[in-house]
């Protein structure tokens, strides 16, 4: 946020009138189906992080809508994704959700095919063969991987482009200077939200209801007790363009540091911080649809998605510190206020789906703060115009 803006710059705000999404595009069966096909299948999607599978043979399962995925270790050191289906009649592989393999292969519990972990078919137990069948013709479905700064990102698209660093909205901060690749996980929340994803990423993007939802939060970030985001959404900033006050610019409340229950760092540091960065408090990077990551002064967190229905979301958070602060900080103090302020979010994004099912509302209107909606709808809009062959799962 630039500390002196220009009085040329532009308001933010929606300027005409825009309408929301409609109400079916939340709850309806088919919408959730068109949504998996064009988005969720044919994205990079943050599944876990390097650690998570550190040592060789080492495997997690993940699901994405109806599909489910291996990703693994392999005896070289080497990460690998696989759909869970073994080539023979489709049966599933790996039937816990995280382990390490007993050997170096990937056998169905069904009928014994076994693969490598590179995926190639190695032993068929029958028999004989039919003719014609060479198990070169029949490796595991591989799924493309990529690593961005120790977070592992899949995407199911036979094709995809770019990478997972590619997948970050180009408004997000940088986090170069954060050591995110060395942090441990201090604490995991996973739970899961009765309400569509895409609930969940309006409330990311506005903050209309923090006055109302999020009142500690709000005396945290003073901006946001106001309603607002950033500077530029108020309609008369320039008023206030030469003010770098916190309920202006958008910075922790005056003798706040960090997010925490009262404000305070309840460890060490991180040493490679620029002053800008340690004054604002949190610096936001986003990674559509399935994560965001925050960097505080003394700690990191994620927070993962994943579609369970139309009307069902998972929801993973980590809280990420320096190994040498794990026994110098008081976790429990910056946990409590993070997770407070995700179980105000869930909870009034259940309202909001609720309130969706009504006959008569066909659809919502947007006030000027929802600028961010605004664009988050037109990402939709591009990415189902741009699905042109359905998938599989639409298929069936």
């Amino acid at each position: 946020m630039q500390p002196n803006p220009s009085k040329r710059d532009p308001y933010n705000g929606l300027t005409s009138l825009q309408p929301t999404l409609p109400s079916a595009a939340y709850w309806d069966a088919d919408a959730y189906r068109r949504d998996l096909d064009a988005i969720w299948y044919r994205s990079w999607l943050m599944v876990c992080r390097e650690v998570d599978i550190a040592e060789p043979l080492a495997f997690r399962t993940v699901r994405i809508g109806s599909q489910e995925i291996v990703v693994l270790r392999d005896e070289t050191g080497a990460l690998r994704a696989f759909h869970n289906t073994c080539r023979h009649r489709g049966s599933q592989l790996c039937q816990e959700s995280a382990g390490r393999l007993k050997a170096r292969l990937l056998t169905c519990p069904y009928h014994a095919w076994s693969y490598s972990l590179r995926g190639d078919l190695v032993r068929v137990p029958s028999k004989s063969l039919p003719e014609g069948f060479d198990k070169a013709d029949y490796p595991l479905y591989r799924v493309a991987l990529s690593v961005w700064r120790g977070l592992v990102f899949i995407n199911l698209a036979e094709d995809p482009a770019g990478s997972a660093e590619s997948s970050f909205d180009r408004a997000s901060g940088d986090l170069s200077n954060w050591p995110l690749e060395t942090l441990v996980t201090g604490h995991r929340l996973t739970k899961v939200m009765n309400c569509n994803w895409k609930i969940f990423w309006e409330n990311f993007n506005e903050c209309l209801h923090c006055p109302g939802v999020h009142k500690d939060l709000s005396r945290l970030v003073p901006i946001y007790g106001r309603g607002l985001m950033a500077r530029h959404d108020d309609p008369e900033w320039a008023r206030h363009a030469d003010n770098d006050g916190p309920e202006f610019s958008g910075r922790l409340r005056a003798g706040a540091e960090t997010w925490s229950r009262d404000g305070h760092v309840h460890g060490p540091v991180f040493s490679g911080l620029t002053p800008a960065e340690r004054a604002a408090g949190q610096t936001y990077a986003t990674s559509l649809p399935s994560m965001f990551i925050v960097g505080h002064i003394d700690y990191m967190r994620t927070v993962r998605l994943a579609p369970l229905g139309p009307e069902q979301t998972e929801l993973t958070a980590e809280w990420l510190f320096a190994p040498d602060a794990l026994g110098k900080t008081d976790i429990d103090n910056i946990v409590a206020f993070g997770t407070q302020v995700l179980e105000e979010d869930a909870a009034i994004c259940e309202v909001n789906q609720k309130g969706l099912r009504s006959m008569r509302h066909q659809t919502g209107v947007l006030m000027p703060e929802e600028y961010d909606l605004h664009r988050f709808h037109d990402w939709l809009r591009g990415r189902h115009a741009a699905f042109k062959t359905p998938s599989a799962d639409s298929a069936r």
